[in-house]
């Protein structure tokens, strides 16, 4: 087990389920009335989803000691972009805002990529 990839998986994980249940219970009263409410509220599903799927493969990896310090670094950054830039629209800033998601969205794709290249140079016996 590495430590600090699954703790920073473990922080992720419980702000990515506090945030997901915020979107689900308390979003939709406080966006009463915004005529853009449904892409907010959209945006902020979106974001909770992306952020806990990739806060599991965090702890994943945390849990099996592999994928590399740089794929858990990018799939971290892009956690923080693509979903916060997100979560940020929803609760109402700028929706220019928007044209840094795909930046997080890249860090992602960075992500599995260098997690797939990690598997590639893998030993053997590592299996």
């Amino acid at each position: 087990m590495a430590r600090i990839p699954l703790l920073v998986a473990a922080l992720m994980g419980l702000l990515a389920v506090g945030l997901g249940a915020f979107g689900a219970h308390g979003l939709e009263s406080r966006l009463e009335g915004d005529p853009e409410a449904t892409e907010k509220l959209e945006w902020w599903r979106t974001a909770a989803h992306y952020h806990l799927v990739h806060a599991a493969v965090l702890a994943a990896m945390g849990l099996s000691r592999r994928g590399g310090a740089a794929a858990l670094w990018s799939f971290v950054l892009g956690i923080a972009v693509f979903s916060g830039t997100l979560y940020a629209m929803a609760l109402g800033a700028p929706t220019k805002l928007g044209m840094v998601t795909p930046i997080g969205g890249l860090a992602l794709m960075v992500g599995w990529g260098l997690l797939a290249l990690h598997a590639l140079r893998a030993a053997p016996d590592e299996d």
